[in-house]
């Protein structure tokens, strides 16, 4: 089905991959040289896909969680000591990570941008000039950009290495010099970018994809360099809105952009993850297991599923308090209360004891048979242990938290891995980061207001009446409801100031927690590397 696998999948040289400059010390040789490959057009766009390849890898994974699982958008409590994990997920809830938690992108975005380095280097070496390569180029720049991005957003100041070889120890740049980095090659980019959408640049970044690119970097400018960049944030949002190249997705179908068919067809993809289960085969399908970790286990016939999901995540009643607009199709997305087949009428049920059911049933006839209906209560309680994060190993505890299904379930798939391509950057976001760059002060432009924009994307989505005015709060609760479970929420509460507040367990409002800590086994490689303040 995810035929651009063809272009970007193919991990032909990740067997030669040396990573960035502070993961290994010591280089990797192969057999696969510039001498014998890449030697023509075909193999210039596999040799690429080696970055692709990586970032894919852990991009639905580890950055999920540090986006997601530090915020009030999600939690991922134990459950009969499953999913405790050495407080590996306690510690983000709590906001008392250390750096021996390892908290945060570092190693993937580090493999990107070694990967990057490396392929681009061996580019350099064999593509002619022209036309293509200046192309190819540009897209790996950017993906290398995107990855600094990340890097800068969760750590602030990262080293900033773009030669490959180089093996020495860099120390870190400062947050404004990677913001400047990042900008700088955005920008350089944006000349030799593919300016068509569709099939022909899915899963590679294109001209618009380096424009929201600097949309994001513009609007979080305050938090990372102290300058406010609001104009320049408009008007690189206005680059994606004059290219005519996207549009919102209508109510009816808004919830399958996320299905396991979405792909190049999503007319508000402007940069996209593809994922294909069918390339496990040959490793580079990445890990892509919402589902696994989403939908109940009582669930499993429901959704078709050829496992049982686990689904130790769940969101909190905080976060899905913004919710709260009957006519809004977002609301789909999650599975709350009763549960029901697909029939909508044949209830799930479950056949435990009463004991199962309740570990702390004090009956005599606690092993009696005992069936109910599923039904997902909207609070997590630590009942068996607050000490270990745990709400205890019965009924009660499996079904605590709605869950999401944004990304639904696939059927389709043989193993836990999904089908549903993830988007990275969505049209919605560029309207409403227009809209919040506007009420922040900057000019509008086009004849567009703030609640034009934000209307323009809430006219798509429910059919309650539009909005008259909006306040940035008003702003901030509508991409909570846009972008759940898309990994941009810490993004967002920090640039809102509300990531230091309290929800769930939390009561930790440390602000140098904006940032994480640069992790000790990055500092063990890389002696030059300083930590950061408070950690």
């Amino acid at each position: 089905m995810k035929k651009i696998f063809k272009y970007i999948g193919l991990p032909v040289l990740a067997a030669g991959l040396l990573w960035a400059c502070d993961d290994l010390e010591v280089p990797i040789t192969t057999q696969l040289t510039p001498d014998v490959f890449p030697q023509n057009s075909t193999q210039f766009i596999q040799a690429s896909g080696a970055v692709y390849t990586a970032f894919r890898g852990d991009f639905a994974f580890s950055w999920w969680w540090s986006q997601s699982l530090t915020t009030d958008e999600a939690i991922l409590p134990a459950r009969g000591g499953n999913w405790f994990d050495n407080r590996g997920y306690a510690c983000q809830h709590y906001h008392d990570w250390t750096a021996d938690n390892g908290v945060g992108p570092w190693d993937w975005a580090e493999k990107v941008i070694g990967t990057s380095n490396q392929t681009i280097s061996i580019l350099n070496t064999t593509m002619p000039a022209g036309a293509e390569k200046s192309t190819m180029i540009a897209e790996l720049k950017t993906m290398r950009a995107i990855s600094y991005f990340m890097m800068m957003d969760s750590y602030g100041g990262v080293p900033l290495d773009t030669v490959y070889g180089d093996f020495s120890s860099k120390p870190r740049s400062s947050r404004i010099e990677v913001f400047n980095f990042i900008e700088k090659e955005l920008k350089a980019a944006l000349p030799n970018l593919n300016p068509a959408s569709g099939i022909t640049t899915y899963g590679r970044p294109n001209k618009q994809t380096a424009n929201a690119m600097l949309a994001k970097l513009y609007l979080n400018a305050e938090v990372y360099t102290g300058t406010q960049r609001n104009d320049d944030c408009i008007a690189a949002c206005d680059e994606v809105i004059n290219s005519g190249l996207y549009i919102i997705e209508p109510r009816s179908t808004y919830l399958q952009m996320f299905y396991p068919n979405n792909g190049p067809a999503m007319k508000e993809f402007i940069f996209a993850v593809p994922y294909d289960p069918s390339a496990i085969a040959v490793g580079y399908n990445g890990q892509m297991y919402h589902s696994r970790y989403d939908v109940p286990r009582s669930e499993r016939a429901k959704f078709g599923l050829p496992f049982t999901p686990s689904a130790p995540r769940s969101t909190l009643p905080s976060f899905y308090a913004y919710f709260n607009d009957a006519n809004d199709i977002r609301n789909k997305q999650w599975l709350t209360g009763l549960q029901y087949m697909n029939d909508g009428v044949t209830p799930v049920t479950v056949t435990t004891t009463k004991k199962g059911y309740d570990q702390f049933y004090t009956g005599s006839d606690g092993g009696a048979t005992y069936t109910y209906q599923v039904d997902l209560t909207p609070d997590i309680v630590l009942r068996q242990s607050p000490a270990l994060f745990d709400c205890g190993n019965d009924e009660i505890a499996w079904n605590m938290g709605y869950r999401n299904i944004k990304f639904y379930p696939d059927a389709t798939s043989t193993s836990r891995n999904q089908n549903n391509d993830v988007p990275f950057l969505r049209y919605s976001d560029v309207l409403l980061m227009k809209a919040e760059a506007i009420l922040r002060g900057g000019n509008a432009t086009l004849g567009q207001t703030a609640v034009s924009l934000v209307n323009m994307v809430r006219s798509n989505r429910t059919t309650s009446a539009s909005w008259t005015g909006v306040t940035l709060e008003e702003l901030y609760q509508e991409r909570c409801r846009e972008f759940a479970w898309e990994a941009w929420h810490r993004n967002d509460m920090i640039r809102f100031g509300k990531y230091e507040g309290q929800w769930g367990f939390k009561t930790n409002a440390d602000t140098y927690r904006r940032i994480f800590p640069v992790p000790t086994y990055a500092r063990a490689l890389n002696p030059a590397l300083d930590q950061n303040p408070g950690y």
